[in-house]
């Protein structure tokens, strides 16, 4: 018999993966969203009081890490030169109109 997730399983004609979505499906329509708030709840406190915060920083570095490697993947290194210009062309923008902004101020408190 093979592990595959997508194989049918006791002949019933879904596979794993079907018959734990249908499940998910029926379970959400009985209990509605405020039940998957309340068990995350639950398990978030849960998993706090046993691992504490260093337990997240943890999960957040690997997190963060394989998003960044998911993503260099995805768009390569041009991608990041791309995206480096125009964030630095925004805050050259940013900082131009700020001091126009400031400028239009002073002149009108002159005149006041």
């Amino acid at each position: 018999m093979t592990s595959d997730s997508t194989s049918p399983k006791n002949g019933a004609g879904l596979s794993v993966r079907e018959a734990g979505q249908k499940g998910g499906e029926t379970v959400k329509r009985k209990y509605g969203p405020e039940f998957y708030e309340q068990i995350g709840r639950k398990g978030g406190l849960a998993t706090k009081k046993a691992h504490g915060h260093t337990f997240y920083e943890q999960i957040g570095k690997k997190g963060g890490k394989k998003g960044g490697e998911a993503t260099r993947d995805r768009y390569g290194p041009d991608f990041y030169e791309r995206i480096g210009q125009k964030g630095g062309q925004r805050v050259k923008q940013l900082i131009e109109e700020g001091k126009r902004a400031a400028l239009a101020a002073e002149a009108e408190e002159k005149a006041s």
